[in-house]
């Protein structure tokens, strides 16, 4: 088993800056990567990063180029650094524990309680 627990999250400006964090604690074998997600009200939560055990990265195209996804093996946590934020990037942040194949990440069972990041002026 693994919990997961998000902190960062905010209101911010457009423009501004936030650093979401993720503390993993437990584990499962299957699991060999993370990722960010966010749900906006009214939509489907979609991912926004991915990284793997080996510190490789994906991100979705509404973030990428402004958004950094980061890991400190030693602290167990992940980080989401996004820049440049805009109003649509409002949203429910959620960490979420899962695998990567062939460049596809699949998310686990295993989800954080989620962070509210709210983008306005």
């Amino acid at each position: 088993q693994v919990q997961l627990v998000e902190s960062g999250g905010g209101s911010v400006q457009p423009g501004g800056s936030l650093r979401l964090s993720c503390a993993a604690s437990g584990s499962d074998f299957r699991v060999n990567a993370m990722a960010w997600y966010r749900q906006a009200p009214g939509k489907q939560r979609e991912l926004v990063a991915a990284i793997t055990d080996g510190g490789g990265t994906n991100y979705a195209d509404s973030v990428k180029g402004r958004s950094t996804i980061s890991r400190d093996n030693a602290k167990n946590t992940v980080y989401l650094q996004i820049n440049s934020l805009k109003p649509e990037d409002t949203a429910d942040y959620y960490c979420n524990a899962g695998w990567e194949y062939r460049g596809t990440y699949y998310a686990g069972d295993y989800w954080g309680q989620g962070t509210q990041v709210t983008v306005s002026s």
